[in-house]
């Protein structure tokens, strides 16, 4: 056998680095849904946790502890396995249909996402709120108060100072720990493999199961990963460097 046969052997099939790119596609798909509502869910929750109402900021509280203190897995365990017994059969099997929704010409356009996906996402969606809620509110807390005092004192009304003075500076704030949250939602979404989704660690273990090649096929999800992981982390720096340069830019000498 010549070097180029034995290293030929030792590398994976063109199918199975389409199984792994499919993952890979799922991943990335199922993250920046998770990251784009879990965003705007964490917004809401930051301002509840900041709300002078004790019943709401209560809620929020319970709703951080309960979600932050418990492990990931068993969440999606819970959604996956706990949560569906509690509904009618009927309910049940509308969940497990994955329906047609939008269809032309005989082409389906639109169906009803599979219910791993739906336990995944919600799964993701409810973990994640949680940390970059408290990322924003920690982002709301470093805005001085004496700006929102002014604000109101200039006529601004309660709404226009939140949106026009403290939130632009908040975000400016918590943007370094979102950005590292949204890395960890890619990371997380490794976990969903074990309600079934076929993302990018679901499909390199079913790679290693047909082809025994253990090295190969992490191997390649490792580097899928770290890619992704790289290019998050690179498009998140370029964005704040045109932030800090547009701030400089507006700054009067």
């Amino acid at each position: 056998m010549t070097f180029f046969s034995a290293l030929q052997a030792q590398l994976l099939d063109t199918k199975y680095i389409g199984w792994m790119v499919q993952g890979w596609l799922m991943t990335v798909w199922m993250s920046l849904l998770v990251v784009a509502v879990s965003m705007l869910l964490g917004l809401l929750l930051a301002a509840a946790r900041s709300s002078s109402r004790a019943p709401l900021a209560w809620g929020a509280a319970a709703y951080v502890s309960v979600f932050r203190n418990s492990p990931l897995l068993v969440q999606l365990f819970f959604w996956y396995f706990g949560a569906p017994s509690l509904l009618p059969e009927a309910a049940r099997e509308w969940l497990n249909s994955s329906a047609v929704l939008l269809q032309w010409g005989g082409v389906v356009l639109l169906r009803w996402p599979s219910f791993e996906f739906l336990v995944a996402w919600v799964g993701l969606v409810l973990y994640s709120t949680a940390y970059i809620g408290e990322d924003i509110r920690s982002g709301l807390r470093g805005v001085p108060a004496n700006q929102t005092s002014t604000a109101l004192a200039l006529g601004f009304t309660p709404v226009q100072t939140l949106r026009h003075i403290v939130l632009p500076q908040a975000l400016r704030i918590a943007v370094p720990p979102l950005l590292g949250q949204t890395m960890n939602t890619v990371k997380n979404t490794s976990l969903t493999m074990a309600v079934g989704l076929v993302e990018l660690s679901y499909t390199s273990r079913q790679v290693e199961a047909e082809t025994f090649k253990t090295f190969q096929a992490f191997g390649f999800a490792t580097l899928f990963y770290v890619l992704t992981i790289m290019a998050v982390d690179g498009l998140g720096q370029h964005w704040l460097r045109r932030r800090g340069q547009k701030h400089v830019q507006r700054v009067p000498a």
